[in-house]
């Protein structure tokens, strides 16, 4: 009696490129590092391509039976659409989000705030501004915008 083997790279392939896709906003998205740039979930792509390519390879060798003909290129098309969405979200379509209206330009004035500083003290525009360094008055503030949680 023989005993039929499971066809496991392209069910791996297969949920590790579901995972894939889910987990940028799940639990990627959460890290600077891999809010950026999705360098994890692109490895975690192209390490389930390998298992897909090893998987269709499998299913169509001459033994194999044919559910698994059928079950392969399914699981196959299924994980590269997956992949094609996450490619298109996070590549193209993030690019289509508006510009923010409100937001200051570069070399226009920005309006008078405060806000607190690294020793949660409150620092104004008007006074950074005026304070001088080596007694010169400054030119200008550089503000820069850090994009997170905090």
């Amino acid at each position: 009696m023989k005993l039929k083997k499971l066809n496991w790279p392209i069910w791996l392939g297969f949920l590790l490129s579901i995972f894939a896709f889910f987990s940028y906003p799940l639990i990627f998205v959460n890290w600077d590092v891999t809010r950026d740039f999705p360098w994890a979930n692109l490895f975690l792509f192209a390490t389930a391509v390998v298992l897909l390519f090893v998987g269709v390879r499998r299913a169509f060798a001459p033994e194999k039976r044919r559910l698994s003909k059928i079950a392969a290129p399914i699981l196959a098309t299924l994980s590269v659409l997956a992949l094609a969405m996450f490619i298109f979200t996070a590549f193209v379509a993030s690019r289509w989000l508006p510009a923010s209206q409100g937001a200051p330009q570069v070399g226009k004035t920005v309006p008078e705030f405060t806000l607190a500083n690294t020793n949660n003290k409150p620092v104004s525009l008007s006074e950074l501004r005026s304070q001088s360094i080596d007694g010169k008055a400054p030119k200008g503030v550089l503000l820069i915008f850090y994009r997170g949680y905090w």
